[in-house]
């Protein structure tokens, strides 16, 4: 393998392959809607690739660790080039956010906030459109026939008039040297005659299932290079904390070890293999300085918050009196306290990273190339540009891999600085490391106050306090205004439901403790409070959960129609209990998708709460590959599921109690509910669908476990705790 980036020329690929090329560039949209307009570009090497073999491979900019993308961009691409889908390849883009930028985040390569195929509907579209324009265009040449004589179908071009036909390899070549189209001119197809998008019968197989299930896939994990070596590093136990001194004389000793070192996260073991350097650590002797380090504990930390909650905060959204309405009698209140939370993908964290003073090429499941080329170049001193970034498979992220202040990219350029230019590195965290590493979905706790009139909610009051996911970051320009984050309050601050007198507000805690954004973000709290009080003051009301609710969605019909829908998937006759069984119901729209579910609970082994099925409705816009869209509702169930029943992250005098699987309590195979999920027909544009499953999933679990017989309702996570019941 070269040890500098690898640069691909048009002239080069075209040499080596015989093949037509694709790029295409549309106009950027930021985060909150603001227009950046792109240049139009013919950008070798960047969506398409047709090989004079037949395959189409399709250059995807967005990680593949699970959701979905190689897939659903591909799906757009052979779509609209009327394309063999078996012979449809992809692979990961390279990391140039000029090119490869996420349409809906601005001029950065991310893949997150659901927007994979969102933000690359039209333009994967287009570029499919484009190729299948030249490759008809060079046939058409070739056969000296009008182009618009010619059709398209299966991957095969045909001229019916002279009875002529060849398939895209024939004209590769040929369709490369033209003269591109401007891909705005392309006029896409409708819908109506869609032969891939939305195609729900197993032809459209997932492109990465093979690979991954004959070990073929390449993970970071597997990479093995002449002259590497692999470090882990030893981390503080305490956030905050630094080394003041190291003694490795035992460690050096352990057969295998290459080298020791200090870096800025704490002390690197370099060995050939992971097993030594794992022992290694084992025996180093650190002495840390926590005179900066976070001391409290968890429930310190609430009690804190508890204070917080009773004081008004900056206000996030108000109408109507709540003021007034909530001065009488008859409110309702409620305190919800939900833990931190690992991400705790199965794949912990690793990377490969080479470099020398002329660049650097680093390979591992990256989710945010831009940020993480940037920072891998400034610890090495190097241009970005000279920073090549392999995107490999990735072993599930929920937010892991997409660090706001690059923790692993830094570590992994620092552990190489330190051992020095010219020897490959592999970094490796241990689940161990990942779990106690920090970078958590932060405590929150909610105080709610409600009243109820005449049989209707009449008023509602928020306050949320906990640590901000942006503030002191580079992404705090995206959400943070006047005090207030927009992401601790999303799914708070405007409900679905018609309520006349409304008031949230918010304050954002100081403490030590790293947090970022898990599957779902905002929404992983405010979904479970405002849907579990939602269903608090319907049954005060004397409604029906479902009922209830739709009575207060005239303003929100897409809400309205995954209820109406899953209460007739589930055949909904209230909540019961009936056999010992209750059903819970909740309704959340995140990410522009529309999810309800309901949940059939009952009290297992040991009192701890037991999940039987889960229905759920989804209205994502367009279903452009409707098995993937359901295996995420599947694994967003369950992994809300399993964190609503077991999942929470403890502090004690501010270290971290949990370490692996056995304590960070997951869910377990048998555990798993049956899932029956129905995707409601739209027309709207793709919206996303890998983090929408996991927010309905607690409330519903706790809203019918509410209806069960001596059981209170439960207001603090996880559910299977000794003092929720």
């Amino acid at each position: 393998m070269s040890q500098h980036p690898l640069q691909l020329s048009r002239r080069a690929v075209l040499q080596s392959a015989g093949a037509l090329i694709i790029g295409v560039c549309l106009p950027v949209r930021g985060v909150f809607g603001q227009a950046r307009e792109a240049a139009k570009l013919f950008a070798p090497n960047a969506f398409v690739r047709v090989g004079a073999d037949n395959t189409v491979t399709v250059i995807v900019k967005q990680i593949e660790f699970g959701q979905g993308p190689f897939t659903g961009l591909a799906t757009l691409v052979a779509e609209e080039m009327d394309a063999d889908w078996s012979m449809v390849r992809a692979e990961h883009a390279p990391a140039d956010e000029k090119i490869y930028n996420n349409l809906l985040m601005g001029p950065v390569q991310i893949t997150g906030g659901s927007t994979s195929i969102a933000n690359s509907f039209e333009q994967m579209r287009r570029a499919g459109a484009m190729a299948r324009t030249m490759l008809v265009q060079a046939a058409a040449n070739s056969w000296k026939v009008p182009a618009n004589e010619i059709t398209v179908e299966n991957g095969v071009i045909r001229h019916a008039k002279s009875r002529r036909e060849g398939r895209f390899g024939e004209f590769a070549a040929a369709a490369a040297i033209l003269q591109a189209p401007d891909p705005q001119t392309l006029t896409l197809k409708d819908p109506a005659v869609f032969k891939l998008i939305g195609k729900d019968d197993g032809s459209v197989k997932r492109l990465d299932s093979v690979a991954k299930s004959d070990g073929t896939a390449l993970f970071a994990m597997d990479i093995r290079e002449p002259g590497m070596v692999v470090a882990v590093v030893a981390h503080p136990p305490r956030f905050g904390a630094r080394v003041a001194s190291v003694d490795g004389t035992q460690a050096r000793a352990v057969p295998g070890v290459v080298d020791i070192k200090q870096v800025p996260s704490g002390v690197a073991v370099y060995a050939r293999t992971t097993w030594p350097a794992i022992r290694a650590r084992e025996l180093l002797k650190i002495t840390w300085d926590e005179s900066a380090a976070e001391k409290r504990g968890s429930e310190q930390i609430i009690e804190l918050y508890r204070a917080l909650a009773q004081k008004p905060g900056v206000l996030a959204a108000e109408h109507g009196d709540p003021q007034t309405a909530l001065a009488g009698d008859g409110v309702i209140e409620a305190e919800f306290v939900l833990p931190y939370l690992a991400q705790s993908p199965m794949e912990p964290l690793d990377g490969y990273l080479r470099w020398d003073p002329q660049g650097a090429q680093a390979r591992y499941g990256c989710q945010l190339q831009t940020a993480d080329q940037q920072a891998i170049a400034k610890v090495l001193g190097l241009p970005a540009e000279r920073v090549a970034i392999e995107t490999l498979f990735a072993g599930g992220s929920f937010g892991r891999r997409a660090q706001h202040d690059q923790q692993f990219a830094v570590e992994l350029a620092e552990v190489a600085k330190a051992i020095g230019p010219g020897r490959p590195v592999k970094l490796v965290w241990t689940r161990e490391d990942d779990i106690r590493g920090g970078y958590y979905r932060p405590i929150f706790v909610h105080r709610l106050r409600g009243v109820v009139r005449d049989g209707k909610i009449a008023a509602w009051s928020n306050t949320v306090v906990g640590q901000s996911f942006i503030v002191g970051t580079p992404f705090e320009s995206f959400g943070y205004k006047d005090g207030l984050d927009s992401l601790m309050v999303e799914g708070a601050n405007e409900l679905p439901y018609e309520i006349p007198n409304f008031h949230c507000d918010a304050h954002i805690a100081d403490v030590g403790v790293p947090t970022l954004w898990w599957r779902s973000v905002g929404h992983t709290h405010t979904a479970f409070v405002v849907e579990a009080f939602v269903d608090e003051l319907l049954q005060a009301a004397g409604k029906d959960p479902v009922a209830g609710r739709l009575e207060m969605m005239g303003k929100a019909p897409r809400e309205a129609g995954v209820l109406r829908a899953v209460a007739a998937l589930a055949k909904w006759n209230g909540p019961g209990p009936v056999n010992g069984r209750a059903g819970g119901v909740a309704v959340v729209k995140s990410f522009n998708s529309y999810v309800a579910q309901i949940a059939e609970v009952s009290i297992g082994d040991g009192g701890v709460p037991r999940v039987h099925k889960v229905w759920c409705a989804i209205d994502c816009g367009v279903a452009v590959n409707p098995d993937v869209i359901r295996s995420q509702m599947e694994g967003g169930i369950g992994y809300g599921v399993g964190h609503a029943l077991f999942g929470e992250i403890t502090l004690d005098e501010g270290r971290v109690v949990q370490s692996n699987f056995d304590t960070y309590r997951s869910l377990r195979i048998h555990e798993m509910p049956e899932i029956e999920v129905t995707i409601v027909p739209s027309t709207e544009k793709p919206t996303g669908v890998g983090e929408p499953g996991v927010p309905p999933a607690a409330p519903a679990v706790a809203n019918a476990l509410a209806r069960l017989p001596g059981r209170a309702r439960p207001r603090r996570l996880p559910l299977s705790r000794s003092d929720v019941a």
